[in-house]
């Protein structure tokens, strides 16, 4: 099947290498000639373990071509998938004016019938507002599907290969088909099609987002009571986490959540609520509750050395908001590192694929090491904010050597207490008690 697919964001460009994989010839849009530039070039604009290789093997086989031009898109393609940003806009709610520019470039092109899939994450609703937009401006016919990505940064190419899920939100039986043949080819294992109105599969995308955000801040929330009382959070995690109504999945505290998509989602949410005269009040919560997390962490931090943090030294472990990404969007070390900054810290950082990103961010106001050892000398103490699995099983015998004082704050409650106890190093977490050296 020929698909256009626009947007070489996250979205898309995962979106549409994937199609491409499963045997349709794809032609992948975005107005950004630079990125357009890179991938016929070979080249990926976005770190997402896999994803090169998929889209150098598709791209030689001619299943996968890159253009600025939209309307050729259009005109070569039966079904045009959506995949722009929908960033916050100032008070929250989700700025659509990207998917609306798509939507009216699509329908101007339009020569014949067309399928115009929504990949994006767009608020309950935006199925009417596109499909009267579009109409107002091509006498053409076309159907439209609400089909929400539920995919994780890190793991986003197993995510559509092999998905939990796929919702397909349309009213034309004869579009639901031809959208089951599209995810046909990941469907060998089992059927995980689940069919329902746009308004449901635009809801499902951000319930999901809000729920999975609710466990993580419930996690921390619980961590801080723990400090407070002397329990354990990781043995609390274990022991609700076992119960098969909860399970284990997103119960692991930390820093909090960030990223491009449960921020953002869990904002749009209460907007949402706030539109319709229905405060989300839990939602509401979830947000304060990551926002305080990432500043009771910090802060934490800024306890320890009191009066003295001018002029102090940290070295920081992790700077994406989550492992296997480049991407530092509402990332908690970007927050706290500005804290730490605020204070009159030094901040030498390291990060195993966010350092260009993170440098469009902070510019030069921290150091930044490809050498994650290197960015020890000199400091008083390590910072983590990343889970990266390089970080698990560290030299604890080169830490301590090239730390100025042996001290670890730990925002992943990535190390036993006695391993590092036995070390010697200062040990501090998130819900635990603090371990001596």
């Amino acid at each position: 099947m020929r698909i256009g697919v626009v947007g070489a964001g996250y979205v898309g460009l995962v979106a549409g290498t994937c199609l491409a994989d499963g045997g349709n010839h794809v032609m992948l849009v975005d107005k950004d000639e630079r990125k357009i530039r890179m991938l016929e070039e070979g080249e990926v604009p976005i770190y997402e373990p896999g994803l090169a290789e998929i889209i150098q093997r598709n791209a030689k086989a001619g299943r996968l071509t890159f253009t600025t031009d939209l309307a050729q898109a259009v005109r070569e393609s039966l079904v045009m998938f959506i995949g722009v940003g929908t960033p916050p806009a100032a008070d929250g709610s989700a700025d659509l004016s990207a998917i609306f520019a798509v939507a009216e470039a699509i329908a101007d092109a339009m020569d014949g019938y067309r399928i115009v899939v929504m990949k994006s994450t767009v608020p309950v609703g935006t199925h009417r507002a596109i499909r009267e937009h579009m109409a107002a401006r091509t006498p053409h016919p076309f159907d439209y599907v609400s089909n929400p990505e539920f995919l994780k940064e890190g793991a986003a190419i197993d995510d559509f290969m092999r998905p939990d899920r796929v919702i397909i939100g349309a009213d034309n039986p004869a579009v639901v088909e031809i959208m089951k043949e599209i995810y046909a080819p990941f469907m060998r294992t089992r059927e995980r099609i689940l069919v329902m109105d746009p308004a449901s599969a635009e809801m499902s995308k951000y319930a999901a987002n809000a729920l999975l955000a609710t466990k993580i801040s419930f996690m921390n929330e619980m961590s801080g009571l723990c400090d407070r009382l002397g329990a354990d959070v990781e043995m609390v995690r274990r022991g609700i986490g076992s119960d098969a109504r909860i399970g284990p999945a997103f119960l692991f505290p930390g820093v909090g959540y960030g990223g491009s998509c449960f921020p953002k989602d869990v904002q749009a949410l209460m907007s949402m609520g706030q539109d319709a005269e229905y405060p989300m009040s839990i939602t509401e919560a979830v947000h304060a509750v990551n926002q305080r997390q990432r500043r009771r962490f910090a802060e934490g931090v800024l306890r320890y050395y009191g009066d003295g943090c001018r002029g102090r030294v940290l070295a920081v472990w992790g700077l994406a908001f989550k492992a296997r990404t480049d991407d530092v969007r509402e990332a908690p070390a970007i927050d706290c590192i500005r804290m730490f900054l605020d204070q009159g810290i030094r901040v030498r950082a390291h990060d195993p694929e966010a350092l260009e990103t993170t440098r469009a961010v902070l510019g030069d106001t921290i150091e930044l090491f490809e050498d994650g050892y290197a960015a020890l000398d000199g400091a008083d103490a390590l910072v983590i904010f990343t889970d990266w699995q390089e970080f698990r099983t560290p030299d604890f015998t080169m830490i301590k050597e090239r730390l100025n004082q042996p001290v670890i704050f730990d925002g992943r409650n990535l190390y036993e207490h006695a391993t590092l106890a036995r070390m010697g190093i200062e040990y501090h977490c998130i819900g635990r008690r603090a371990a001596s050296k």
